[in-house]
């Protein structure tokens, strides 16, 4: 039998893929190209765009042209919140498979069950704990994404996500150090930690517990292994994790805050539970606790309401601190959220138009971080040869670093100090 895998979306699902090809993997299956001829598709949809709902559907018709009478099984985000739009994509029967019974999807694709939609779907918004999923490798990469919670409870207005996904819900410490081990002896030298809502880890746990309980735990393990921080509230950056971050060798000096608007005005429009302040404290105290720390950025832009002068005042909000990457979105109506009823929609023009300032602000800000560092040396993970000349990394607090090399030093960790700015990072020489 064999059988295609397609993967759209956020590091949760390319977490949840990994698991679900290593569960393959010790199945009597071959495992194809998606765009080859297969018995068993399966697709691990997106939803937190209209673009990542029209893309996943894209690729489920890619599979039904290329095989018809194949067994389609789609999961993911975009079936959970519209399963009968999945089911109108064509004819032939399509299995859909619930966010929360993702641990049996394989058992599912691999049978004749009769794919009825209420039996593997359930009421997301009542589980209480998390998926059961393990990865025991995460493809031919040296960096590998580990799902340590599910879920989440803020509701932002913009977002579909928590009707996705249900509530938050944790790994236990002990599961987590389990997956981290695995990696640990497949040879990866970087983990990310990742979830839905990743600053409330363990909240949701008996006895509770928090990120940086676990974060001390797998330093504690002492792995060889450097871990990487995904996403994290303004709110959920604490003294006590920016204390821990400075006291490791082992936590990437790396952050990634979602701020989405610097207005406080949208801010609350977009149930968001933080002014702008707050904001720009964090990132200042991240600055003085960790000297050289990178800052990336979410930033939301033409949400409902947002006037010349709210757009403003994050433009001058992001231009006045010490970050060092802007990942720019305009905003799109996502149905099934409070903001895609909202008035005062932004023109699309106008979108464009900020969207465009705030990428060249983007630029202005990478290249003074990547200037800043010239001359220092920095560990970075070479990830392999960039178009078969330089060797390419990832510096620990992640500038893209360039140099050469005789010997093919993939997944390796290796000094090089930085000497010249290029356009899509730094070039270095190996020390």
């Amino acid at each position: 039998m064999k059988v295609a895998l397609a993967t759209l979306g956020c590091k949760v699902n390319q977490f949840e893929s990994a698991a679900f090809l290593s569960e393959l993997g010790e199945r009597d299956v071959e495992l194809v190209p998606f765009s080859h001829k297969a018995d068993v598709y399966i697709v691990n949809t997106c939803a937190v765009t209209a673009k990542g709902g029209a893309q996943s559907r894209q690729v489920i018709r890619r599979a039904l042209k290329v095989n018809p009478k194949a067994r389609l099984v789609v999961t993911g985000c975009y079936s959970q919140v519209a399963p009968q739009d999945v089911l109108e994509i064509a004819n032939s029967p399509i299995c859909i498979v619930g966010n929360g019974y993702k641990h049996r999807l394989v058992d599912i694709a691999l049978s004749d069950l009769h794919c009825d939609l209420e039996m593997h779907m359930g009421d997301i918004a009542r589980l209480k704990e998390v998926c059961p999923l393990t990865a025991k490798s995460f493809g031919e990469r040296t960096r590998a994404y580990m799902k340590v919670q599910d879920g989440c409870n803020s509701f932002c207005s913009y977002c579909i996500v928590p009707y996705a996904r249900g509530r938050s819900r944790s790994y236990a410490i002990d599961q987590v150090l389990n997956q981290a081990a695995l990696f640990a002896e497949q040879d990866y030298r970087e983990v990310v930690l990742t979830g839905i809502h990743l600053g409330h880890y363990g909240l949701d746990l008996e006895p509770k517990t928090n990120l940086v309980a676990l974060v001390r735990a797998l330093v504690a393990q002492n792995l060889p292994i450097r871990y990487r921080l995904s996403s994290l509230e303004p709110t959920e950056i604490t003294d006590e994790l920016l204390e821990l971050m400075a006291a490791s060798a082992a936590i990437m000096p790396y952050l990634h805050i979602p701020l989405q608007s610097g207005d406080d005005g949208i801010l609350k429009k977009m149930n968001r539970r933080y002014p702008a302040a707050t904001f720009a404290e964090k990132v200042k105290k991240s600055v003085a606790r960790l000297p050289g720390v990178g800052i990336g950025v979410d930033v939301l832009v033409g949400f409902p309401g947002e006037d010349e002068a709210a757009f403003r005042n994050t433009y001058d909000l992001l231009a006045s601190l010490p970050v060092a990457y802007l990942h720019v979105f305009p905003y799109s109506k996502r149905p099934g959220t409070v903001a895609a009823g909202m008035a005062d929609q932004v023109a699309k023009k106008v979108k464009e138009e900020r969207v465009a300032l705030l990428r060249d602000l983007d630029h202005k800000k990478r290249m003074a971080f990547y200037r800043q560092h010239l001359g220092s040396v920095q560990q970075v993970l070479v990830e392999g040869r960039k178009q078969g000349k330089m060797l390419r990394g990832f510096s620990e607090n992640y500038i893209p670093v360039h140099f050469a090399a005789a010997d093919n030093l993939a997944n390796t960790l290796v000094s090089v100090r930085l000497e010249e700015l290029t356009d899509d990072g730094v070039l270095g020489v190996l020390v």
